[in-house]
């Protein structure tokens, strides 16, 4: 079997059961069986695989469709131009969460301390650490997704602090300058719902929130009061269709509320500051 040939069967395959970029998939799976890049598989069409390549390229096609993420199978995800190592104790950094980044970037003026509640697999906190000057802690309830993000923090070089708590549980009062977060926000009753690669693997400590899917929305806003210093802010994640029930939780004394939307004007991020 050729790398030609791998890449045409695998793609009509994944495409038959409904894969979304079919072909895209196939060459990334075939890059991971491979040890290769992408850019090799378009130099190198007539290659002919080894056994043991066409015995991993057939494991990987094989998880995926079954339904395992792409990532969950190389082990890997890129967030805000840097690799990041992931697994299915974490969810899977998405593109949007990137807006998360770039709001807490636009109000780093005087932040010495940050932290991201619900760290997962480190992203954020990672992110914002090596993008500011600023001591950065992260917290996740989960024990096994706090491996992932220390390890993801040491192989990117990211002095990050991480806590095993529930969201800011063991965070003091007015020590923190920014909070951040990309928290929990799917209501139990859109279990169904759900695309079957993301209710089948991924953590649903880290997908779903209540009842309303508000849940945590409520709680980050009232322990931003507690553990922010006076004139710090609070930067979250919105999932979709929950900006105007989100936003009505900022009451006084929050100011300087205001919303950031996607790409596709789909409002993203909401920020708040103390006075």
């Amino acid at each position: 079997m050729t790398v030609r040939t791998a890449i045409r069967q695998a793609s009509s395959l994944l495409e038959e059961a409904g894969t979304p970029a079919a072909r895209l998939t196939a060459e990334v799976l075939l890059c991971h069986a491979l040890d290769r890049e992408r850019a090799w598989l378009f130099g190198h069409p007539e290659e002919e695989l080894s056994d043991a390549e066409r015995a991993r390229f057939g494991r990987a096609l094989h998880e995926r469709l079954g339904g395992k993420p792409t990532q969950y199978i190389t082990g890997r995800q890129e967030f805000y131009g840097r690799e990041f190592a992931v697994s299915p104790d974490v969810l899977i950094p998405r593109p949007e969460t990137e807006h998360v980044v770039e709001t807490a970037l636009a109000m780093q003026d005087g932040v010495r301390r940050v932290v991201d509640a619900g760290c997962g697999s480190g992203a954020l906190a990672v992110t914002l650490r090596l993008e500011m000057d600023a001591e950065v802690w992260g917290t996740d309830i989960s024990p096994a997704a706090l491996k992932v993000a220390a390890a993801n923090a040491r192989r990117l070089q990211a002095p990050v602090h991480f806590l095993a708590c529930d969201l800011t549980a063991a965070i003091g009062s007015q020590t923190v300058d920014l909070l951040v977060s990309n928290p929990p926000y799917v209501a139990h009753a859109d279990y169904a719902g759900l695309q079957r690669e993301v209710r089948d693997w991924e953590p649903h400590v880290a997908l779903f929130a209540g009842e309303t899917g508000l849940e945590m929305y409520a709680r980050l806003v009232g322990e931003a009061r507690r553990v922010l210093r006076p004139g710090g802010a609070l930067v979250l994640e919105l999932g979709f269709k929950t900006y105007g029930r989100v936003r009505e939780m900022f009451g006084s004394p929050w100011r300087d509320i205001r919303v950031v939307p996607d790409l596709a004007g789909i409002p993203r991020v909401v920020a708040a500051r103390l006075p």
